[in-house]
C-alpha cells in the first residue's frame, strides 16, 4: 500500500498552473500513476503530488499541417480506440498489449516515455514513427526527437521544471504501413522479453521510400537497426542476420537470457516486416 503521509495532492486545472507549481519544485508529477505508485509500495510518497490528469491542454489527439499531435494526457485506451491513420497501427498494437485494461485506461503514452524503461512498449513504436517530444516550462516550449529525449536506462533529457506536453508524429510517418510485435512469457499482462516495431513508406509505384525498424527490451534504450533499414530500402528480399543486431546490448534478467533475446529478435523483425509488406527471406 502506498501512503501519502503529509504530502499534498495538487490538481492544477490549467497548463500554466501546472508549470508554475512544477517550477517551484518539490513535487512528483503523476498522470495515470501506473508507474509511480507501483514503485512506491510500502513507502511514503517522497514529495507533494502534482496530478496533471485534469489539465485540458494535455488532452486529445489532433491532426495538424505537420502531422499528428498526441496530447500528454492521452491514455493507452484512447490510442487503442481512436480512428488513427494507418501509419499509427504499430502504436495502437502496442497500446492493446500494455498491461491490463485498467492500466490502459489510466496510463498515458507520454508517461511511458518519461519512465524510460527499456521495456516501455511505446518507445519502439514511436521511434519507428520518427516521433518528436514537445516539452514546456515557464521558460518556454521546445521540441526534440524521441531518440534524443530518452538518454539511457530510466533517464530522459527532460529538465526538472519541464512537462512533456505532446508527442508529435510527422505527417509522412502517418502515411506509412507499420507493425508492432511483442514477445512475452504469455499473451497479456506481461513485460516484454523483446519487441520490434517497423514502419515502411512507399511511393505511388510501390517502391520503398523510407524504412524504420526499432527494437525494445534489448538495450538500455530502444535501438533502430540501421543495416536492416538499408536492406529494406534496397528493395530486394531482406534477410536478418546476427551481424544486423550489433546496435543491441541485451542483458540476462529474471525474464530471460541475453542470448535468448538475440535469438528471437530476427524472427520478430521478420514478422514485423512481413506485416509491412516487405519481401523477407
Amino acid at each position: 500500500m502506498v501512503t501519502v503521509a503529509e504530502s499534498r495532492y495538487l490538481t492544477p486545472r490549467s497548463l500554466d498552473d501546472a508549470l508554475a507549481t512544477l517550477a517551484a519544485g518539490g513535487v512528483t508529477v503523476v498522470a495515470g500513476g501506473t508507474d509511480v505508485y507501483p514503485a512506491l509500495v510500502g513507502r511514503d510518497l517522497p514529495a507533494d503530488v502534482l496530478d496533471i490528469s485534469a489539465v485540458s491542454e494535455l488532452q486529445g489527439i489532433a491532426s495538424t499541417p505537420d502531422g499528428l499531435r498526441i496530447g500528454a494526457g492521452v491514455t493507452w485506451a484512447d490510442i487503442a480506440a481512436a480512428a488513427l491513420p494507418p501509419g499509427l497501427l504499430a502504436l495502437q498494437q502496442a497500446a492493446r498489449q500494455v498491461g491490463a485494461v485498467q492500466v490502459q485506461k489510466a496510463g498515458t503514452v507520454a508517461g511511458n516515455l518519461c519512465t524510460a524503461s527499456p521495456a516501455g512498449d511505446g518507445i519502439p513504436a514511436l521511434l519507428a514513427l520518427d516521433a518528436r517530444i514537445e516539452l514546456a516550462s515557464m521558460r518556454g516550449i521546445r521540441e526534440m526527437p524521441l531518440d534524443h529525449f530518452v538518454t539511457g536506462y530510466r533517464a530522459t533529457a527532460k529538465a526538472a521544471d519541464e512537462l512533456v506536453t505532446a508527442i508529435v508524429v510527422p505527417r509522412e510517418a502517418t502515411e506509412r504501413i507499420s507493425s508492432f510485435v511483442k514477445l512475452g512469457t504469455r499473451a497479456y499482462l506481461v513485460i516484454s522479453l523483446a519487441m520490434v516495431a517497423a514502419s515502411v513508406g512507399r511511393d505511388d509505384r510501390g517502391r520503398v521510400t523510407s524504412a524504420r525498424v526499432a527494437v525494445g527490451a534489448c538495450s538500455p534504450v530502444a535501438r533502430r537497426l540501421a543495416s536492416v533499414e538499408a536492406a529494406v530500402l534496397s528493395g530486394g528480399p531482406v534477410r536478418v542476420a546476427t551481424a544486423d543486431l550489433h546496435e543491441l546490448s541485451p542483458i540476462d534478467d529474471i525474464r530471460c537470457s541475453a542470448a535468448y533475446r538475440l535469438d528471437v529478435v530476427p524472427e520478430l523483425v521478420r514478422r514485423a516486416l512481413i506485416d509491412c509488406g516487405v519481401d523477407v527471406e
